[in-house]
């Protein structure tokens, strides 16, 4: 028989199951819903529906580049558990989706939900990953970097953070993979100071004046005070301005080679 979209919308708001696997059950069951929730039950599609209302706060940081290293996704695919987080089957499934990401030129959280992923909509993909692992699965954010010059990865703890760096050029590989690891164990917010937000500047500046005046500091100095603890400000938060990981006593804006420059980057942290 003929199902009827209005037929699979109605099986799908009861199970919140994939439009797809609702079709393919209604096909089944000849039409009938009560058969049809039924079934789904027991295969378990279901339960994964339920699910999805489960929250997910442990997960894994993914990133993956094209073949020119000018293009590259950093995701964040959240689950219930460290235990499942750790799984080889949840890291297929966030390889899978960063793949899809790169080779459909997926920019945004709608476009993802849209799309297919191995040839399935993305919510039969996320169900079907969710029956395996028996936990809510699901995308909590995602960023694509492309640069005409070169873009490093690094994952840290176990994907427990993740960072992109875009170079204007190609570098050795030693340098800018520890440049990626500063990023990830500095946790810099911006690249210079030039990029700090202009209220952020005038707030720091007023607390630091403040400070400077109840320490009892001389009105004629305060400028001078206030100039030496916003450098220290930049070097806390900037990532050109802090001291390099590997050797301190340079700033990561010394390490980088003539001509070489950091263009941007970016970093995602499960928690």
């Amino acid at each position: 028989m003929a199902i009827t979209a209005n037929q699979v919308n109605e099986l799908r708001s009861k199970t919140g199951v994939g439009l797809m696997d609702c079709k393919k059950v209604l096909l089944e069951t000849n039409g009938d819903i009560e058969s049809a929730v039924k079934k789904l039950r027991e295969k378990g599609l279901a339960k994964a529906a339920k699910k999805s209302d489960r929250s997910t706060t442990e997960g894994k940081i993914f990133v993956k580049t094209d073949s020119s290293r000018k293009n590259a996704v950093i995701i964040e695919l959240n689950c219930e558990t460290d235990f499942v987080a750790s799984n080889d089957i949840f890291s297929e499934c966030g390889k899978f989706i960063a793949d899809a990401i790169l080779a459909n030129n997926i920019s945004t959280l709608d476009d993802l939900l849209q799309s297919t992923i191995n040839s399935v909509p993305y919510s039969d993909f996320i169900s079907d990953y969710v029956v395996k692992l028996g936990e809510n699965i699901s995308v909590k954010q995602f960023q694509v970097l492309s640069n005409e010059g070169f873009i490093e990865t690094y994952l840290h703890m176990n994907g427990k953070i993740g960072v992109l760096v875009a170079f204007n050029t190609t570098l050795s590989g030693e340098l800018s993979k520890g440049i990626a690891m500063h990023v990830a164990a500095a946790n810099p917010t911006c690249l210079s100071p030039e990029d700090v937000d202009q209220n952020d500047i005038k707030n720091e500046t007023e607390i630091i004046r403040s400070q400077s005046i109840q320490e009892g500091k001389p009105e004629a100095i305060l400028d001078k005070i206030i100039q030496g603890r916003m450098s220290k400000y930049f070097k806390e938060i900037c990532l050109l301005e802090q001291g390099f990981i590997k050797d301190d006593k340079q700033s990561v804006k010394s390490i980088l080679p003539n001509n070489t420059s950091i263009v941007s980057f970016i970093r995602f942290s499960i928690g």
